[in-house]
């Protein structure tokens, strides 16, 4: 095993674990709404893709690493704490911006698992693992969020 790769492995385990509390968050904040909805959904699937690439490692022998883990968890909780033009609670801008950093984290997974596809040679080496159904999920997972962070914006941008 490449240590470059086992050091990209965990760096992207925590980014995934981040982007799933996120999911979560949001969608716990939207409730009971179409959005809400929308987020139930991505969020299963975003907690799916980090299950199925915690089990990737496994099988590369890579174990993750729990302070990197810990540090995202923690990343997620402070952003919560960023200005979102009310002094407490939720507003337009929080909904928007946390649409936008999921629909960056969704990008981010569907380039993952195309680099650990191709230029990582896991294709090959994992020829079980159905890398072109991870990134049609991951496009499946941004096109339900898109119509919602569009809305968002223009709300709470001013378009």
């Amino acid at each position: 095993m490449d240590k470059y790769l086992g050091i990209y492995l965990k760096d992207q385990l925590a980014l995934g674990v981040l982007w799933r509390e996120l999911a979560r968050r949001a969608q716990r904040a939207n409730r009971g709404t179409p959005l809400g909805g929308a987020l139930a959904r991505v969020s299963l699937g975003i907690g799916e893709d980090v299950d199925e690439f915690a089990s990737i490692m496994r099988r590369l022998g890579v174990r993750p690493d729990p302070v990197r883990t810990a540090l995202a968890t923690a990343a997620e909780r402070l952003g919560r704490f960023k200005p979102n033009g009310r002094l407490r609670g939720y507003s337009p801008l929080s909904r928007f911006v946390e649409l936008e950093f999921l629909v960056m984290g969704i990008e981010g997974k569907k380039q993952l698992w195309t680099t650990l596809r191709d230029l990582a040679g896991l294709g090959t080496r994992l020829a079980d693992v159905d890398f072109d159904r991870l990134v049609e999920r991951a496009e499946q997972q941004r096109a339900e969020l898109e119509p919602f962070r569009e809305r968002a914006g223009a709300e709470a941008l001013g378009a």
